[in-house]
């Protein structure tokens, strides 16, 4: 049986991070698309589209689609990149659209949940809702790659960040070096 993710996509900069995920997401897995307003206006901006993958697009507003129920099980949610706001209404539970509705459902039905979070610098309050969306069962993950791989474009770095999502969602890929260590 083919495993089963929701894909959330909100207003940050950052667009070619879910596009690379659902890229490799779409692959093996049922996938449901949940993109913002902002979301899809910062996308196009950056040059990014998310036309072309076999995958289940909701609006935004549609709280009645089944990924907003418990009873819909599904293997985990990313939400990437995490805007501070979509952050804060996780943390706090306030579930006023489809993402941040079916965010609270993982969180409730201890389910994966990961935060692409894209903000800097981090404010007392970004760090507190950081915090208490960790607290509630989410795994906070920055967008931030690492170097160890001497990456050589921009696509090199953005593998990187997906690589570590895929890793949380127990996904198969090889789409970074893994760290092996160095010789002293």
């Amino acid at each position: 049986m083919k495993k089963e993710y929701v894909v959330g996509v909100t207003g940050a900069s950052g667009a070619c991070y879910a596009r690379r995920l659902l890229e490799m997401l779409c692959r093996d897995a049922n996938v449901h698309l949940i993109v913002s307003d902002i979301a899809q206006q910062i996308a196009t901006h950056e040059g990014v589209s998310f036309e072309g993958f076999n995958a289940t697009v909701h609006h935004i507003d549609k709280m009645g689609t089944s990924i907003a129920s418990g009873s819909h099980r599904i293997d985990g949610m990313v939400v990437i990149p995490c805007s501070a706001k979509t952050l804060s209404a996780i943390a706090t539970g306030y579930a006023d659209n489809l993402i941040t509705r079916t965010a609270d459902v993982c969180l409730k039905e201890g389910r994966k949940c990961i935060l692409v979070t894209r903000e800097t610098p981090l404010s007392k309050i970004h760090l507190k809702n950081m915090l208490a969306a960790e607290d509630a069962g989410a795994t906070i993950m920055p967008a931030c790659p690492a170097f160890y791989h001497h990456p050589k474009t921009i696509d090199d770095l953005v593998d990187m960040v997906v690589a570590r999502v895929l890793d949380h969602l127990e996904v198969e890929h090889t789409l970074a070096k893994r760290w092996s260590g160095y010789d002293a």
